[in-house]
């Protein structure tokens, strides 16, 4: 049985067993505090951002107090522009005057093109612009969004990037980028490898996540790693990517629609050791990421769901968890389980090992994909492991708590 590495603050690292035990079973609690030498860094080009907006915005924003924590400045035509702020409900009006068409357009004219998605961005930055059209096609709306590269917080999953196989995120705490920076993923159970799918709702800070896990495996780790970049989210707008992916490789996707091709054109081309693919959401796409599982290829991916459960239900993204199949027992099978004649079960192994439910900003549930599908669909509550923070800052771990979907 495979031991876990954890590093201590300013210890070496203490070697974890996992334990497997008979009913009943007592949760662990143990503690972590991040390394010494950590710390948060964040680069958010904001000056490029507040060039695309109009002169009185930028003023009005270069001199406010709270423009660190500056989300999103939406512009729709015909009303006062607003900005929204991290951890603030609804936004803020920057002035009482409308929003024009030759704002807008000037405010077009200083960014990429847009795609198929109706997103685009602007070059060398991780900024994200995307536009609401009428019926003739003209943008009558953009939501203007910061994009902030932060590293520092990847020492919270550093011992789990070794083992090389998956890892599913879920989440439903809607916070917006910075809100999920920290407390990461960990070691879990007893060894084998992870692909890695982030699997949780849009706006949690996911791809924030995804940037600094490819430049840890590319530049530390030294993995050939390929980015399927569908929207430039993860690499940032046009065609040099931004620094914060390091050393990672960044494949753009022409339309959304292909981003399963892509997948498969960059396994096949390139030859990498590590693809990261953002929203997996088609069933073309959770067939993709199966297809390049099976080469050997470690994947790590995201997906838009709340909890465990929601990916099980999901035909599209069921794949991932390894699908789910209606049998028909005999009937001393039936009389031995006492179920019914006709149940569900897993009919392949997960693509992605691990799943991570981001329940909020500091409060993670990491189930072993295989027996946390396997025990719901008997109807039981399986053994997950819940990974916080204290008012400290450290990460409290507690270990083998029966997992009921709601409450842990």
């Amino acid at each position: 049985m495979a031991g876990v590495c954890v590093p201590w603050s300013g210890e070496a690292c203490r070697l974890f067993l996992p334990i497997r035990r008979r009913l009943p079973v007592y949760s662990t609690v143990v503690s972590l505090a991040l390394p010494i030498s950590s710390s948060m860094i964040v680069d958010d080009n904001l000056g490029s951002f507040l060039e695309i907006l109009p002169r009185d915005l930028r003023h009005r924003l270069l001199n406010d107090s709270r423009r660190n924590q500056l989300v999103e400045v939406i512009m729709d035509l015909g009303r006062p522009p607003e900005a929204r702020y991290l951890g603030e409900p609804g936004g803020q009006y920057l002035r009482n005057i409308e929003v024009s068409m030759e704002e807008l357009e000037d405010a077009q004219e200083l960014v990429g093109e847009f795609g198929a998605d109706n997103r685009a961005g602007i070059e060398g930055t991780l900024h994200r612009i995307s536009a609401i059209r009428n019926r003739k096609g003209f943008v009558v709306g953009l939501t203007c969004r910061v994009g902030r590269a932060v590293s520092g917080h990847i020492d919270m999953i550093y011992d789990l990037l070794h083992y090389g196989k998956s890892i599913l995120f879920v989440g439903r705490y809607l916070l917006l980028l910075l809100a999920t920076l920290c407390c990461f993923i960990s070691h879990f159970f007893d060894g084998g490898g992870l692909n890695r799918v982030l699997d949780h709702r849009p706006g949690v800070g996911k791809t924030t996540v995804l940037r600094e896990i490819a430049r840890l495996l590319s530049d530390e780790f030294q993995k050939r790693v390929v980015i399927i970049d569908t929207s430039n989210e993860i690499g940032g707008d046009g065609d040099i990517p931004h620094s914060a992916i390091g050393g990672a490789r960044r494949m753009q996707v022409p339309k959304p629609s292909l981003q399963h091709k892509v997948m498969t054109e960059a396994v096949e081309n390139h030859m990498p050791q590590v693809i990261i693919v953002d929203e997996i959401g088609t069933e073309a796409e959770a067939l993709a990421c199966r297809s390049i599982a099976e080469r050997g290829v470690m994947l790590i991916g995201t997906a838009h769901g709340e909890q465990l459960q929601n990916i099980i239900k999901n035909p599209t993204l069921s794949d991932l968890i390894g699908g789910i199949e209606t049998v028909t027992l005999g009937d001393e099978e039936a009389r031995a389980r006492r179920s019914q004649k006709s149940i569900l079960e897993r009919k392949a192994p997960p693509t992605f090992y691990f799943l991570i439910e981001m329940r909020e900003r500091d409060y993670w549930i990491a189930h072993q994909t295989e027996k946390s599908v396997d025990m719901l669909l008997r109807g039981r509550n399986p053994m997950v492991e819940v990974r916080k923070r204290d008012e400290e800052f450290k990460v409290v771990i507690e270990r083998w708590k029966s997992y009921d979907g709601q409450g842990i």
